[in-house]
């Protein structure tokens, strides 16, 4: 593999998950073709700015949006700063590059209103999938955690006694995070149900298909969708619009910002703050019921 090098150091040092180091291969390979196909060549070392600059024109005009070309540029620009930390090349062609602009995306969580609808009045049969299925929908809700954290939760990451789990997140960062009374039944019933499947294949692994093997991003994001198309009208439903309602109902509720940073297992309050626009006209209804001088006459 030509850039072996570059992904045992994205995932033995910068401790990038495998499906952020699968993206990263993908983006480098496709500049590769594009530089076989454009220049006859795939000598990445020899490559100056100019034919980076053709391959982003190239994209655009393939109508490849913005922030996803941004994403492969990144990936690129990774890629030549590794190179020349290891003294493979004497420049980076990408240093004085700018990202192209990207308009911001607001995303819309579900309302309480809307999550109560699904988790108390969704009927969630007794089968395996059934109780497997609204015990992820609960997790998502009662923990914000990513989809592939999800996906990659094992059976000892849930400290039953003291109510818990264990979460690890971007580059392998461990955080802990309480889980409610109510989540603690769905996980019991779970387990029981867990223990009836035939053929366990992926024993370690906590969420598993019917077929006994670690279940995948896939049917989470179908489930997700599935359920919620029965009680919200949003376009995206999906399971960070969970995270990001997490989040967003927490704020509303008067959360210290560090508190839900920590949970979200962000590495900064700027990517938090993110969540907090939506808590903003709630905190505008608080405001200006309380304050002396917003209520009406």
């Amino acid at each position: 593999m030509p850039f072996q090098p570059f992904i045992d150091y994205l995932l033995l040092e910068k401790h990038y998950s495998k499906l952020t180091v699968k993206a990263y291969e993908k983006d480098l390979n496709d500049f590769l073709t594009f530089l076989s196909a454009t220049y006859q060549t795939q000598d990445m070392l020899s490559v100056n700015y100019p034919e980076i600059r053709n391959w982003i024109v190239n994209l655009v005009d393939q109508k490849i949006s913005n922030r996803s070309i941004n994403r492969k540029i990144s990936a690129l620009n990774s890629y030549y700063k590794f190179q020349l930390k290891v003294g493979d090349i004497t420049g980076n062609p990408l240093s004085k590059h700018k990202a192209l602009k990207t308009s911001k995306k607001i995303q819309i969580p579900f309302s309480e209103a809307e999550i109560a609808s699904v988790l108390d009045e969704l009927n969630f049969d007794s089968s395996f999938e059934g109780i497997r299925n609204k015990l992820i929908i609960e997790l998502f809700y009662s923990t914000g955690i990513r989809r592939i954290e999800l996906v990659e939760i094992q059976l000892n990451q849930i400290d039953t006694s003291n109510q818990t789990l264990k979460v690890l997140g971007k580059r392998n960062k461990e955080r802990i995070i309480p889980l409610l009374d109510s989540v603690m039944e769905t996980i019991q019933q779970y387990l029981k149900a867990r223990i009836t499947l035939e053929n366990i294949t992926d024993k370690n692994h906590f969420f598993l298909t019917q077929k006994g093997v670690k279940i995948y991003e896939t049917l989470v994001y179908r489930i997700i969708n599935d359920y919620f198309s029965l009680a919200s009208t949003k376009v995206k439903k999906s399971p960070h619009i969970l995270r990001h309602s997490f989040a967003t109902h927490l704020l509303n509720q008067g959360a210290d910002l560090n508190a839900v940073k920590e949970l979200l297992g962000h590495s900064s309050l700027a990517a938090t703050q993110v969540y907090t626009h939506n808590s903003i006209s709630e905190l505008k209804k608080v405001y200006l019921k309380a304050h002396p001088r917003g209520q009406k006459n």
